[in-house]
C-alpha cells in the first residue's frame, strides 16, 4: 500500500468514525428510539434500487411479453433484494414501462411512496445500454456533482445497478448483440418532490436525483445528511466560490441571505443542521478558504461549549457556562444568579437584553470561533454571526 493510499484510507476511517458517533448520539423521537434499541427499525431501498427493479421488470415484459409481481435485483457488495413491482404496461413490441413504489422503511425520506418508473426499448446502437432520465428526474446544471453538466441526475452506483439488471435479463437471449437497449427513468411527482430537497440550490433542476451507494436505506442514518454537506461544498468549490455560509437551519439561512445574499451565490449557503464539527472538518479537508457560521443562541452556545454535534443526547445548554460568560461581561451577581436559574438559552438572551449587558453575544461568537478554528486545525478562516429571532444580528466575531 502506498503512502497516499494509506493516507486516504485513514481519512475515510476517521470520517466513518465521526459519522458513527453522530449517528449513535442523535436525538430521535421516543418511538423510533425504542424501535432502534429493540433492533426493529425497518430498512428500505434507495431510488437507485427502485429504478433497477423497474428496469428489470419492464425488460422482462418487452422481451418475453410477461409481467411479474416481483423481481430480484443485484445490489453492491454482492447482495440481492426482492422488490415488488407496482405495474407494467407495454406499447406494442417497441417498449415497456414498469413502476416500483419506493419503500424507505422507517426512514423519514421524502421519496418514500414515490413512483419510480423505467421505460425500456430497443435501440440501433448494438451491444450498448443507454440510460437517461425522463420526467421528474433532475438535470445537472452546475459542476462539482461528479456528473456531466446536462446529464440526468442518476448517480454512478444506480447506473451500474441498472446496467446489471439489463445484463441479467439479456444473459440468455441474443438481443444485445443485435440491438442496444434504451432505458429512461422517470418519477411522475419528481419535480414537486425536488422542491423539498437541496437539488435546486445544487443546480439539479427539474426533478429528484436517483441515488444510493449501497442500494439500501438505513433508517435515520446520518450518511445522507453528511453527503448533502459534502455535495454542497463540492459545488461551491467547482463553481469557483471559496467562501461558504454554514447555517443551522432554514430560518438562519434566510436571515443570512438577507445580509450576504448579494455578495455570495445561492450555492454557497449550506444547511449543516446539528453537524457543526463535521461541516467544519469537511471545509478544512476540501481547502475551503472561509466559512461563515450563522445561527441562533442555542446552537451557537453549544458550539461555544465545544460540542461538535449539537443534537447530542444530553448536550443541553449549560447555564453555568452562560453565567461565566455573563461574569466576563461585568454582569452583576444578581444577573449571574438569574442566568443560572434560566430555562433555555433564549431565556438567557432575554435576561441579557433586559439588563443591557454589553458584549455577551459577541463573546459567545468568539468562543464558537475559537472552538471551530481549532477543530479546523487552524486552517480555515472563520466568521461567526448570531441572529436574534427577528433576524437582527445580536453578536458576531471577529
Amino acid at each position: 500500500m502506498t503512502y497516499l493510499e494509506k493516507s486516504e484510507n485513514e481519512e475515510e476511517q476517521a470520517e466513518e468514525e465521526e459519522l458513527k458517533l453522530a449517528e449513535q448520539e442523535q436525538e430521535l423521537p421516543f418511538e423510533i428510539e425504542e424501535k432502534r434499541k429493540q433492533g426493529k427499525l425497518r430498512t428500505g431501498y434507495t431510488t437507485g434500487t427502485s429504478a433497477a427493479a423497474a428496469t428489470k421488470a419492464a425488460l422482462l415484459a418487452l422481451i418475453y411479453g410477461r409481467t411479474v409481481d416481483t423481481v430480484v435485483v443485484s445490489l453492491p457488495k454482492e447482495k440481492r433484494a426482492t422488490i415488488k413491482v407496482a405495474w407494467t404496461r407495454t406499447e406494442g413490441r417497441d417498449s415497456a414501462t414498469s413502476a416500483v413504489i419506493k419503500f424507505a422503511g422507517d426512514d423519514p425520506d421524502i421519496t418514500d411512496g414515490a413512483e419510480i418508473c423505467s421505460t425500456v426499448s430497443f435501440s440501433d446502437q448494438k451491444n450498448k445500454i443507454l440510460i437517461d432520465g425522463g420526467k421528474g428526474v433532475g438535470r445537472i446544471t452546475k459542476p462539482g456533482l461528479g456528473l456531466e453538466i446536462g446529464k440526468a441526475a442518476i448517480n454512478p452506483t444506480p447506473i451500474k445497478m441498472i446496467e446489471q439488471a439489463v445484463k441479467e435479463v439479456m444473459a440468455t437471449v441474443p438481443y444485445l448483440q443485435e440491438h442496444g437497449i434504451s432505458v429512461i427513468i422517470s418519477v411522475p411527482k419528481g419535480e414537486e418532490l425536488a422542491k423539498r430537497t437541496d437539488n435546486p440550490r445544487l443546480g439539479i433542476l427539474g426533478g429528484i436525483s436517483i441515488l444510493g451507494t449501497t442500494g439500501i436505506v438505513l433508517p435515520y442514518s446520518t450518511a445522507s445528511f453528511a453527503a448533502s454537506i459534502r455535495q454542497g461544498l463540492d459545488v461551491s468549490l467547482a463553481s469557483g466560490t471559496n467562501t461558504v455560509v454554514l447555517t443551522t437551519g432554514g430560518r438562519s439561512e434566510d436571515f443570512a441571505k438577507a445580509i450576504l445574499g448579494k455578495s455570495l451565490p445561492d450555492h454557497s449557503f449550506i444547511q449543516i443542521g446539528d453537524f457543526a464539527g463535521y461541516a467544519i472538518k469537511q471545509c478544512s479537508n476540501k481547502k475551503i478558504q472561509k466559512a461563515i457560521i450563522a445561527g441562533f443562541i442555542g446552537k451557537l452556545t453549544k458550539m461555544a461549549m465545544g460540542i461538535k454535534q449539537t443534537h447530542v443526547r444530553g448536550s443541553h445548554v449549560n447555564m453555568e457556562f452562560m453565567a461565566k460568560i455573563a461574569a466576563q461581561c461585568n454582569s452583576s451577581q444578581a444577573v449571574i444568579e438569574e442566568i443560572r436559574g434560566a430555562n433555555t438559552a433564549r431565556h438567557v438572551s432575554e435576561i441579557i437584553k433586559n439588563n443591557d449587558i454589553n458584549g455577551f453575544f459577541d463573546l459567545i461568537c468568539r468562543r464558537v470561533y475559537e472552538q471551530m478554528y481549532e477543530h479546523s486545525e487552524r486552517e480555515l478562516e472563520i466568521r461567526v454571526i448570531m441572529f436574534e429571532f427577528d433576524g437582527n444580528i445580536s453578536g458576531h466575531y471577529p
